[in-house]
Formats: structure tokens, sequence, C-alpha cells
């Protein structure tokens, strides 16, 4: 199964969305802006970018039909697997750079209680809520079905039949 199938949509766009967050990080570390941030705000467009051309591809691939659930599950899986790749890849970073493990510990207000996998811990579920809270505004705002809609032509016969409901 190809990364183009519609069942890999979180796969898909969590791997673009990863990709992009990571030459993000390299580009701030590079020019030496590394140290804000406030820059990290920058990652959440990343991110709500990544979702929404999620949800518009799902619903390109299902019939222009966007079901609130089903386009709930996309964007925080998606959310999910961009935050476990990029997460990884700062666990790898701070073991390979220990200068950026040392600038944290240093700076912030609980650093001597952190290490690169506490680091890399909270970086995962901070993108992952991100991506719960981003994809509940993106959800509330694009036209999604019903969600009392049928799913099926069952549930119209069945109220259509004596003692159906």
């Amino acid at each position: 199964m190809s990364l183009n199938s519609p069942n890999r949509i979180p796969e898909k766009y969590g791997l673009q969305i990863a990709a992009g967050l990571i030459v993000f990080f390299l580009i701030m570390r590079i020019i030496g802006l590394g140290h804000m941030t406030e820059l990290r705000l920058l990652n959440l467009l990343i991110l709500t970018a990544g979702i929404y051309l999620a949800l518009k591809k799902f619903k390109q691939t299902h019939a222009t039909r966007l079901n609130y659930f089903r386009g709930l599950i996309t964007g925080v899986a998606t959310g999910g697997v961009a935050s476990l790749l990029f997460g990884f890849f700062l666990f790898v970073y701070m073991k390979l750079d220990a200068g950026l493990m040392k600038t944290i510990v240093e700076n912030e207000p609980m650093g001597r209680y952190l290490n690169p996998y506490i680091v890399a811990f909270i970086v995962v579920l901070e993108g992952f809520f991100s991506g719960l809270t981003v994809t509940f505004v993106i959800l509330n705002w694009v036209a999604t079905d019903e969600v009392s809609a049928p799913v099926d032509s069952d549930e119209a016969d069945l109220e259509s039949t004596p003692g159906g409901r």
C-alpha cells in the first residue's frame, strides 16, 4: 500500500509536516535564532497548514464528503504522526548536540530536571495536543457532513418501515 492511498493520508501528511518542522528547526539553528522560543508559534502554522491539507485531501478522496468524526480522527492522527517524528528527531539531535541540551538546562525554569528523553516526550505531547486543537478548530470552520446524517440508505429504510423507530 503506497502513501498515495486514501487510507494513508495521516502518514503522508504527517511526514510532510514533520519534514517542514525539521527544516524550520534547522534553519533557525543555522541562522542563530534557535534560542527564540517565540518562533515556535510558526511551528503551529506549519502544523495547521499540514492538517488542513490532509483534511482537504480526505474530502477529495471520499466523494467530496467529510464526516466530522472521520475528519477528527484523520487530523489528530496526522498531527500525531508529525509530532512523533519531530520528537524523535529532536531526541536524536539533542543526543548529538550536547550544547542544545545544556542551553535548555541552563535557561529553562525546570531545566535541571530535564534530559533529552523528557524534552522529546514534552515536544510529542505538545504537538499531539496542538494537533487535536488545530483539527477541532479547522473542522468547525470547514463544511462537514451533518453528524446526524445517515451513513447509508439502510438508516432511511429503517425509518420507513412500520415499527422501525
